[in-house]
């Protein structure tokens, strides 16, 4: 029997040490992993440990059950939750539901009656981690207008009445519904791939996205080339709320129940079906970004934020020449140009002058998409000056020259890249500076406001902080905190508000899990003389 691991949050200690002394967790195929007396603390247990389940209290201490589960949907949505609560509310109920509550259950409640509970609850996940690692026994029809749309650049041509012909066709398979005006499209690309970094998607694995897919966005998905393709159809506002969370979904199940890593390429929203061609390069291209040795999701507007002009088709090796500048490995880069150029030695001219093109234009291509002004007409004027006569030069020559600039450009992006993170970061960190004092401050909020996905700013602040995003926050809002307690007279229910809590108790919680003492109690031991409430 496989064991899933488990999370237990209740604030009655003696109910929650019951629950976890008296049930025979073994038994029923879980492992209790962690215990929290608050929501805060259960939070931290999932960021942290990484449960298949978390049982909780629906009415918690500083953060709500639902709350609870809105958080933890955002940084762990593989995590299954099962709230259990004294109060038979229905519209707490209601309010679980959008959160893909895995059971709701009542207090009181007997071990009994509990266990018997949890067997089912493990039920439901064995069917969810089969139901995701199992191949479909049929394939869902009415949607192969779409593949085309995806692969064939010509499919994009502007026809009159196009459009609207591929809106009914997409209603008629379900990826739209009926007069919905509002449709967004965005493409997901996947790659599954061993420990060592070898590609092992297989057809079946389209399933796999499906299961989780389905819960958030409609869709269609595709088996192509060794990749899982996705065409997903929400509002603006669905995708803004949904899209991370979906991908990350993604990524920790393939990890947790195939034990795989993935790569999540992400285009730009689309407003039209005939330009789910360039979505798709777009997705591809995200792809080509990522790390195959770990789970990982790009987005492509993280990664060439100043899009760049159309893309057209190029050569196979064309591709993988991008790749390679794309992934920053300039031994790699170098030696497969070596090997091409090797084999390119006495063609004729003409084919090795038509490749070059293509490769320089790949090249200056993928400049022009993660550059700004200044950098690329530094390099257009370094290019066109030094090395635009490649095709007038012996063979050597042009290859020799032709292998400058691409490491020359592959240093240029490692570069852009770079910036672009701080960038991006440094504005997400000032930005917290200035708005930790709004309740509603969130990861999303923030990501938003600086325009890059969720999941890539999460990343950015924990490398450069070595916190979470919430840890961050915290330590901004507590450090605030005490230069209010040591060096103002306010109170410390107000100044509990203005660093954006709601609820004194917490911040009074939150402050001395930082600081080792309550507020009071450091105005007392330094003496200030300030009036403690």
């Amino acid at each position: 029997m496989k064991m899933y691991t488990i999370v237990v949050a209740d604030d009655e200690e003696e109910l929650r040490k019951a629950i976890i002394r008296r049930i025979d967790w073994n038994e029923i195929g879980f492992e209790v992993i962690g215990e929290a007396e608050n929501g805060i603390e259960a939070l931290e247990l999932v960021g942290r440990l990484e449960p298949d389940l978390l049982l909780t209290d629906i009415r918690m201490p500083f953060i709500s059950g639902i709350e609870l589960a809105r958080q933890v949907r955002e940084i762990r949505p593989a995590t299954q939750i099962a709230f259990l609560s004294g109060y038979d509310d229905f519209t707490y109920a209601q309010q679980a539901i959008q959160y893909n509550i895995i059971s709701y259950l009542l207090k009181p409640i007997t071990m009994a009656d509990l266990t018997a509970e949890l067997i089912n609850i493990r039920k439901k996940i064995d069917s969810l981690f089969r139901d995701f690692s199992q191949y479909p026994k049929e394939n869902p029809d009415g949607g192969e207008f779409l593949l085309p749309l995806l692969l064939d650049p010509l499919q994009r041509q502007p026809e009159k009445g196009r459009e609207e012909r591929l809106i009914r066709k997409a209603e008629t398979c379900g990826l739209i519904q009926a007069e919905n005006s509002a449709n967004h499209f965005v493409v997901l690309s996947a790659a599954l791939f061993d420990k060592e970094g070898n590609i092992c998607t297989e057809p079946g694995h389209v399933h796999a996205a499906d299961s989780i897919l389905k819960k958030y966005v409609r869709y269609r998905s595709f088996y192509v080339e060794d990749r899982i393709v996705a065409i997903l159809s929400a509002t603006h506002a669905s995708f803004d709320k949904y899209l991370h969370i979906l991908a990350d979904e993604i990524l920790q199940s393939i990890e947790r129940i195939l034990d795989l890593h993935c790569c999540i390429g992400v285009s730009r929203e689309v407003t039209a079906l005939c330009s789910l061609h360039e979505a798709y390069r777009e997705s591809v291209n995200a792809m080509r970004y990522a790390n195959r040795t770990r789970s990982s999701s790009c987005y492509i507007s993280d990664e060439e934020p100043f899009g760049g002009a159309d893309m057209e088709e190029v050569l196979q090796i064309s591709a993988q020449v991008e790749t390679l500048i794309r992934s920053g490995s300039k031994e790699a880069l170098s030696a497969f140009l070596e090997d091409q150029f090797g084999q390119l030695e006495g063609a004729r001219r003409e084919k090795v002058n038509f490749l070059l093109l293509e490769l320089t234009s790949s090249v200056c291509r993928i400049m022009y998409a993660v550059s700004d002004d200044m950098e690329i007409n530094h390099f257009s004027r370094e290019m066109f000056v030094e090395r635009a006569p490649l095709l007038d030069r012996t063979f050597p020559e042009a290859m020799e020259q032709f292998k400058k600039l691409c490491l020359s450009a592959a240093d240029q992006i490692l570069r852009e890249k770079n910036k672009s993170r701080m960038d991006a970061c440094d504005r997400a960190l000032a930005l917290i500076g200035e708005e930790f004092s709004n309740p509603d401050i969130s990861l999303v909020f923030v990501a938003g406001r600086i325009g890059v996905s969720p999941n890539y700013l999460s990343a950015l602040i924990k490398k450069r902080t070595g916190k979470s995003f919430v840890d961050y926050l915290t330590q901004k809002r507590m450090e605030a905190a005490r230069e209010q307690l040591l060096h103002t007279s306010l109170k410390v229910r107000e100044i509990s508000e203005a660093c954006g809590y709601n609820d004194q108790h917490y911040f009074s919680y939150c402050f001395k899990k930082f600081a080792g003492v309550s507020p009071n109690m450091l105005r007392q031991q330094m003496n200030t003389g300030v009036e403690s409430i």
